[in-house]
């Protein structure tokens, strides 16, 4: 260990690539680097994304607004390719300063309004629509701050777990069983939530669950760093249990395909601009398989 001990200097100066993954995309400042515009569809609510546990969580909301009877929560969601920078182009940052997938466009008021950060755009979401958001006052700030419990946690798990047990270009010990006792804990947070009621805040489905699950449901069903047995995840029977029953729904089965790129033929929708997308692509499935 003493070996390898890194002796930082005295000014950090961005040299070489740091390496693993996304190092190609990974730089110390802000801003555009190309010139390109946002493609636009024709509904009133434009996302920017792409599937991952963040993105997951906008889509799901979407489409749990459609299945409720929103119609005005017909959206165009255009793929975002963040592993090729697509998420510095100059119309890109203009929805998201920070460069970061979702981000989403209300076309619907004018001028329009830009809404980016996952946990912003699921709580602006709910307000517009009254939905998955209690209007209890206690019920929705419990509800608010599980959804900005996960926003706080989530980088402990997917920036710190996630990276140096799944994407560091070497395996260290001290980072990750640093962040493997935090990940556990904040599943053990969880699974006691869970232990005497069916969602997040109690009987009532909310974004909270929406924000949660395409996290900490995917890691104890082993969708994500493929970690599962690592962390013992057998043991959050509570978690697992919701998981399950949130996986299950129909809404979160279309969400979770909206802009992926990845895994399973019939789980990956690149772009969905309609309803019949998700029925074009079971006939895709059905034709391929002949």
């Amino acid at each position: 260990m003493a070996e390898s001990t890194y002796i930082p200097p005295k000014v950090w100066r961005w040299g070489k690539e740091n390496g693993g993954a996304f190092a190609n995309i990974n730089r110390p400042i802000a801003g555009a680097t190309h010139e390109k515009e946002l493609p636009m569809g024709e509904h009133p609510l434009q996302l920017y994304s792409l599937a991952t546990p963040n993105g997951v969580k906008v889509t799901i909301m979407l489409e749990e607004l459609l299945e409720k009877g929103f119609k005005e929560a017909e959206y165009d969601a255009h793929l975002i390719r963040i592993t090729e920078g697509e998420q510095f182009s100059s119309g890109f940052v203009s929805v998201n300063p920070n460069s970061k997938i979702p981000a989403l466009l209300d076309r619907s008021v004018d001028p329009a309004i830009r809404i980016f950060e996952s946990g912003s755009i699921l709580l602006y979401l709910a307000e517009k629509f009254s939905a998955f958001l209690p209007q209890d006052i206690a019920k929705r700030t419990e509800c608010l701050s599980w959804l900005f419990w996960q926003m706080g946690s989530a980088p402990l798990l997917g920036g710190g777990f996630g990276h140096f047990f799944a994407y560091a270009p070497e395996k260290y010990e001290y980072p990750i069983n640093r962040y493997t006792m935090e990940v556990k804990r904040q599943l053990d947070v969880l699974d006691r939530q869970l232990a005497e009621q069916q969602f997040i805040c109690g009987q009532e489905y909310t974004i909270a669950d929406m924000a949660i699950w395409p996290w900490y449901g995917a890691l104890v069903k082993n969708t994500v760093y493929e970690a599962a047995e690592f962390i013992g995840a057998q043991i959050y029977t509570n978690v697992l249990r919701w998981a399950d029953e949130i996986g299950e729904r129909s809404a979160v089965k279309r969400g979770r395909m909206v802009n992926r790129t990845w895994g399973e033929f019939n789980e990956q929708l690149h772009e969905r601009h309609n309803a019949s997308d998700f029925e074009t692509k079971t006939q895709d499935k059905l034709e391929a398989g002949k």
